[in-house]
């Protein structure tokens, strides 16, 4: 161990690449898992934007068709995919350091899509080749370019925004949790949790600091059940993988039938128009043990060194960029109609459409995002490189040394 943090310090001072390669082989063992859990998370992700798109969701007052029953079962076991990927990355937070790169490295990301994908369908629209509505010309210049060019403070993405203050805000929770004794973190998660998902699944009216886990705190919580588990474990999960899949699956369908269930009882009961949309919180108790059951089942999966190893470890540190695309304000609300003039589906309605869409969203949507995601990671490595020896690298690679050795003294 403190080979690696030799020669990760090493890098960071540009002379070699973090960790050596014995320590980058012995990560890549453990990740590989991971990364097809990404992977699989990000297909979810995808799964339930085209739900929502496509109207194919229970909405109360409105008649519960086939296609709407079996749409709200696959949002149901999809859901858990944005707290599994925050519980990855406090799972394994106790086992890096924060870097201002990474901090850096994730903005420019966001830019990339924020900013060039208006500039590309401007140009298409301009040439006459898609006619694509912007949302500068709908909100007015100044708001639009807010969005563009301030996507974090902005909120452009939910999910980034949030993701990103809790990047800030890591060394805090990791040097907490490290001074903390066991029985501690116990008392500490437990209150949070308690506060900020057992008390609002059980609650029949909406509470006022609720947001139904779109936001900060309740990544905090995410992130700190995922540093508890990496730091003491849950053995009876850790030792059957087939166990963290049950736990599961016992956690995602009872959320679907209660979800069925408050559909039918609204407008009969109190309250029951509110609880019908509690089950799909992200911060619904069954939802956060869900996504427990789903890591642990993931982390009990072997993958063999090679090429599929590999492959998994290539997609799954790309797949941010499907997100980025699709959930684009210039795009997610137009998607689904270019969807439907390419498969010819406008207006129609059966499982067959249903499917078809479905499965074409999740191919299309995944597929562009991992190639285009694929090209940004090499254009931003050429440049990566170019900048090497450059002051301004010289500095971040000084401030990723300075931030490894605070925590390190933790």
């Amino acid at each position: 161990m403190g080979k690696c943090k030799e020669k990760d310090k090493a890098y960071r001072q540009g002379r070699k690449k973090p960790g050596g390669k014995e320590c980058e082989m012995a990560e890549k063992k453990r990740m590989a898992n991971m990364e097809l859990l990404r992977m699989a998370a990000m297909v979810m992700v995808v799964a339930m934007h085209f739900l929502a798109k496509s109207g194919n969701l229970p909405v109360v007052g409105e008649a519960l068709t086939p296609q709407r029953t079996i749409g709200a079962l696959i949002e149901a076991f999809c859901l858990v995919a944005v707290n599994v990927y925050v519980l990855i990355s406090g799972f394994f937070g106790l086992k890096g350091s924060f870097r201002v790169s990474k901090a850096i490295s994730f903005l420019c990301q966001i830019w990339f899509y924020s900013l060039l994908i208006p500039l590309f369908l401007g140009g298409l629209k301009a040439f006459g080749i898609l006619d694509a509505a912007l949302f500068i010309e709908k909100a007015g210049v100044i708001y639009g370019l807010s969005q563009y060019l301030l996507p974090i403070e902005t909120e452009h993405y939910w999910f980034a925004t949030s993701y990103f203050l809790l990047l800030l805000l890591s060394p805090v929770l990791k040097a907490g949790a490290k001074r903390l004794s066991k029985r501690q973190f116990q008392i500490l998660l437990g209150g949070l949790l308690l506060f900020f998902s057992v008390i609002k699944s059980i609650c029949p009216v909406p509470l006022s600091f609720d947001r139904y886990g779109y936001d900060l705190p309740w990544f905090i919580c995410l992130y700190l059940t995922g540093l508890y588990l990496g730091k003491y474990g849950w053995k009876s999960l850790e030792k059957s993988r087939k166990k963290g899949f049950l736990l599961y699956a016992l956690c995602c369908f009872p959320g679907y039938l209660i979800n069925l269930g408050m559909w039918a009882l609204a407008g009969k009961i109190d309250g029951a128009a509110y609880y019908f949309t509690v089950p799909y919180h992200y911060n619904f108790i069954l939802c956060l043990l869900g996504a427990v059951g789903l890591f642990y089942g993931f982390y009990g999966i072997g993958i063999r060194e090679g090429r599929g190893a590999e492959l998994c470890r290539q997609m799954g540190g790309l797949c941010f960029g499907v997100y980025l695309l699709h959930e684009h304000i210039d795009l997610r609300d137009q998607w689904y109609g270019w969807l439907q003039t390419l498969l010819g589906t406008g207006g129609k309605e059966g499982a067959g459409v249903f499917a078809g869409e479905f499965l074409a969203s999740i191919c299309l949507l995944f597929g562009a995002g991992i190639l285009i995601d694929y090209l940004r990671k090499k254009l931003f490595a050429a440049v990566s490189n170019s900048l090497s020896q450059s002051g301004i690298s010289h500095r971040i690679r000084k401030l990723d040394e300075v931030m490894a050795e605070k925590e390190e003294d933790h």
